[in-house]
């Protein structure tokens, strides 16, 4: 039975025709499968942004949907190519870490593709996870692409709490919005230090004033540092990784 969809999550950007091409393969070898564009526009080469990308739609879709994940700044070298089956989902794409997400359950299976010679060293998007992909959405089983692998694993860091209690952790991303997204759950009531600044946590934007630095939780249960109708990363010049702590109160 074909798969309920193939989506498509990558840094090609729509301007030119990488995505195209690899839209060619999969329409070419898998025709009655639905093609579902999740985003093109992850920032170039962000294995990180990425990751957290795939993490929080992964399971979301129906069990037999095939996930194309390219974000590969290692393209063409001797990184492997992987196809997963996890939790009833397949995913495919390149062994940097973008796929760990799937790659936790307890029922992963993990299989390193072959790439043929003829594949392109710049565009095995195209050559190598488009066919691996429909081959998959048209019930080739997994472990017909290739051979057993074990694959590199990236996990989202841990928070660690200090001798006064405090939860310290960091910025893992910033979205669109200028919100940065934490690795603090705020399991625990309090206030936010980001910055040098201390930030009251509210349950949704309508809380606060326009313009008023705060922190909430957001949709992937994360806590957010986020400005009321403004950008919080440029406001406060946060980057990834910089550290937070959430104070209790």
């Amino acid at each position: 039975m074909p798969a309920p969809a193939i989506t498509l999550l990558t840094d090609f950007g729509t301007a030119d025709g990488y995505v195209a091409e690899m839209k060619g393969v999969l329409t070419t070898q898998a025709p009655w499968v639905p093609l579902l564009d999740l985003s093109h526009e992850v920032p170039p080469q962000d294995v990180a942004f990425a990751r957290l990308t795939v993490a929080r739609y992964w399971r979301r879709f129906p069990v037999g949907t095939v996930h194309m994940i390219v974000v590969d700044p290692g393209v063409g070298t001797s990184r492997a190519a992987l196809a997963v089956e996890s939790e009833g989902r397949f995913l495919v794409g390149p062994d940097n870490g973008v796929l760990s997400p799937s790659l936790f359950a307890l029922d992963a299976h993990v299989v390193s593709l072959r790439v043929d010679a003829s594949a392109s060293p710049t565009l095995q998007g195209r050559d190598v996870f488009a066919p691996a992909a429909a081959q998959l959405a048209t019930g080739v089983p997994l472990d017909q692409l290739g051979a057993p692998h074990d694959p590199v694993r990236l996990r989202t860091p841990q928070p660690r709490r200090g001798t006064d209690g405090a939860l310290h952790g960091e910025l893992l991303t910033i979205d669109r919005f200028g919100n940065a997204i934490t690795n603090l759950a705020a399991r625990d009531t309090g206030t936010v230090l980001v910055a040098g600044q201390l930030v009251r946590i509210v349950r949704t934007y309508g809380e606060a004033i326009p313009g008023e630095l705060i922190a909430l939780v957001g949709s992937s249960g994360l806590l957010e540092i986020a400005v009321r109708d403004g950008h919080a990363a440029a406001r406060l010049r946060l980057a990834r990784g910089q550290g937070v702590v959430l104070v209790p109160a």
